[in-house]
């Protein structure tokens, strides 16, 4: 259900991130350092993807997904978070859809400006549980994807780890329902394009789709539709 002041916050959303995210994407780009690879693995070199095309699919996720934040959070003192979180958001997707690879030195600062931005919302509504439960739910998110990553680590990477800790602290803010639609609705999503992709013969069954896309659009999937789905389980 859109909140209040959700068309003056949803046009804020996809100006600024949608702009932030065209010109800040391929510029990080072209400076982040190549991971070390294993013998045999190879990758798109980062500043290969720094062109137009980066620019505009950056922009573009950024924008809709600000768009949308905004649309459902309104001028809340929560929102330039999550607009912060679109943006990375949206140039981490692009860089790990096309390389596999979800770049460290991306998600370590966005955590930092994450956290400060919960601590700002925190100090500026007195929701200091809010904060608690985000705490506690970005330690779970990580936790979860560690046990999973160290079970399966051909299907869980460990950026996806890291990625999972951001999304967990920024939805457990909102709530435990937006916590656990948001941050698992990735398997969900991940799951059944698989299925399609193997049905429709595009990949085999050996090959593995980078899962960071699909953890982020879950995590917005769960901004959306947590609430409700919280409200209907609860009877």
């Amino acid at each position: 259900m859109p909140a209040d002041n959700a068309l003056l916050a949803a046009g804020i959303g996809v100006v600024v991130c949608g702009s932030v995210a065209a010109v800040l994407g391929p510029w990080l780009m072209r400076r982040i350092p190549e991971p070390e690879l294993d013998e045999g693995e190879t990758k798109v070199p980062y500043a290969a993807l720094a062109g137009p095309r980066a620019a505009y699919w950056c922009g573009g996720l950024a924008a809709v997904a600000g768009g949308l934040l905004g649309l459902f959070l309104g001028l809340d003192a929560v929102l330039p978070t999550w607009l912060v979180l679109a943006v990375a958001g949206a140039i981490l997707g692009y860089i790990d859809a096309r390389t596999r690879f979800l770049p460290s030195v991306i998600i370590w600062p966005t955590y930092a400006v994450v956290g400060a931005g919960l601590v700002a919302a925190a100090a500026a509504t007195g929701e200091w549980g809010s904060l608690r439960r985000a705490a506690i739910a970005g330690a779970i998110g990580f936790a979860v994807f560690y046990v999973l990553w160290f079970a399966f680590p051909r299907g869980v990477g460990f950026g996806d780890v890291r990625l999972s800790g951001l999304l967990g602290l920024a939805l457990g803010w909102l709530g435990w329902g937006e916590f656990a639609s948001g941050l698992y609705g990735g398997f969900f999503l991940g799951s059944i394009v698989g299925i399609v992709l193997i049905a429709t013969r595009v990949m085999t069954r050996k090959q593995m789709v980078p899962f960071g896309p699909f953890m982020l659009a879950g995590a917005l999937a769960g901004v959306l539709l947590g609430a409700p789905l919280e409200r209907l389980y609860a009877g």
